[in-house]
């Protein structure tokens, strides 16, 4: 065996060179010769392929302008300049790939071509976001004794229920801020709330696995919906049939009667922890955002997966319906993503707020807000997602920078306050500055070439 000569990676490289220059030298500065018929051929192709549809009513358009300047001047003759087509011969290629000489002036073409409309194309236009009034702190709302993981307000728009890690649901006054009630009954953290619109009934469910329906009237339980395998992080009501809809850690989402506590469906389908579901009346009429990186859109009364969609690249943990719009957004690290209904068709990313984004909310005047684990707000307008503010929610004294994540956020139902709960423990209110205009206020907005808004 002889041994291998080891050269050096540089000694190597320039070798390598010397040899690929060696073999191409003798092609340099060596072009190919240009056909200039096979050129003309081809730049005809082009007009009659760009521009074909356009000729015959430039000569209609030629011959008429023709015609009103003879009426007009009879004796003076004046010539139009008249665009002819170009009249090489086209080729192109039949089924038996050969090639086919077809005259430029085809027979049918000058009736085809007249009965074509020409529209013309509006030019792509950015929409403009409108202006909103920037957000700021109104109220600061505290008295549970751990985190604050959930919120909802009652239709009338007087309190609102928050649900904690220490088990209690307290009822509070919206215009006042002070505790009404408080209901125990959890034996672990309250994850989901929800106030019935037709009946005095909130619902609630935890990670205990239980599902509850306390009956305002009687501030007590008064219904359990057993069924899910582990800990319950979302519900929503469907707004016009009495049917509940529970998801959790259990990776499903489980449809109950309201009334006789059966479990209609169990909606199964994802591979990892649900984070939100959202309900509608119309199709799709149950949504949901799992941590399998997945958004599924169900049919109701089929009880199955309509649609999955796999675009995020992390786990959702929330999705919101659009008060007035046919439309919904979904939350992840990657990105804020908006949906048309009811097949989920991708409209647009909303890029920018780099953190795990707990939770959404969206009012009827196109403001979506998100909420980050690290206490960031971003504040955007939903046509356009531009972001027309974002700051630090404050922490409460005596808290650690730590705990300044927000975990769930709603609109009162007039959609000008901003209810967001917190680690702090506590319930921060949020109203629009009454006091700013555009002049104060104006909207810097540069919108990047990339974005393409889809339709």
């Amino acid at each position: 065996m002889e041994d291998v000569q080891r050269h050096s990676v540089h000694t190597l490289v320039f070798r390598s060179l010397k040899r690929s220059h060696d073999m191409f030298v003798s092609n340099q500065a060596v072009l190919p010769e240009v056909d200039e018929n096979l050129e003309r051929i081809k730049k005809s192709i082009k007009a009659r392929d760009s521009y074909g549809l356009v000729f015959d009513r430039v000569k209609k358009a030629n011959a008429i302008r023709q015609k009103q300047q003879m009426e007009l001047s009879p004796a003076v003759e004046t010539p139009s300049p008249q665009v002819e087509e170009p009249q090489t011969a086209v080729v192109s290629f039949d089924s038996q790939k050969s090639l086919v000489p077809v005259p430029s002036n085809p027979p049918h073409s000058s009736n085809t071509s007249s009965n074509l409309q020409l529209i013309p194309k509006k030019a792509p236009t950015i929409p403009k976001p409108k202006w909103h009034a920037p957000w700021k702190l109104y109220r600061v709302i505290s008295g549970h004794l751990g985190w604050v993981r959930c919120a909802a307000v009652e239709p009338g728009n007087e309190w609102l229920a928050t649900g904690a890690a220490d088990r209690v649901i307290k009822i509070w006054d919206l215009a006042s801020g002070k505790l009404k009630l408080s209901l125990t009954g959890h034996v672990s953290t309250v994850r989901g709330l929800a106030v019935s619109p037709t009946h005095p009934y909130l619902f609630s469910c935890g990670e205990d696995r239980q599902v509850k329906c306390w009956d305002l009237e009687y501030n007590k339980v008064i219904r359990h919906y057993h069924g899910h395998l582990s800990a319950v992080y979302s519900l929503a009501l469907h707004p016009t049939i009495d049917v509940l809809i529970t998801a959790g850690r259990d990776s499903t989402a489980r449809v109950w009667d309201m009334r006789t506590k059966a479990n209609i469906h169990t909606l199964t389908g994802h591979t990892n922890t649900i984070a939100s579901v959202v309900s509608q009346a119309s199709n799709p009429q149950i949504i949901t955002g799992s941590h399998d990186s997945t958004v599924r859109l169900w049919d109701l009364a089929a009880g199955k997966s309509v649609c999955t969609l796999t675009n995020h690249k992390k786990s959702v943990r929330s999705v919101v319906l659009h008060p007035t719009l046919y439309m919904f957004a979904s939350a992840s690290p990657d990105n804020i993503k908006q949906w048309t209904c009811p097949e989920g068709k991708f409209v647009q990313n909303i890029s920018g707020h780099n953190s795990i984004v707990n939770c959404m909310a969206v009012n009827p005047d196109g403001v979506l807000v998100s909420g980050g684990d690290n206490g960031t707000l971003f504040f955007w307008d939903w046509r356009t997602g531009y972001n027309f503010q974002r700051f630090q929610a404050p922490v409460q004294p005596g808290s650690m920078d730590s705990e300044a994540g927000i975990f769930s956020m709603t609109f009162d139902q007039s959609g000008t306050r901003l209810i967001t709960t917190e680690a702090d423990k506590t319930i921060k209110v949020y109203k629009q500055d009454d006091e700013a205009s555009e002049e104060t206020h104006p909207i810097n907005w540069r919108p990047e070439i990339i974005k393409r808004r889809k339709f």
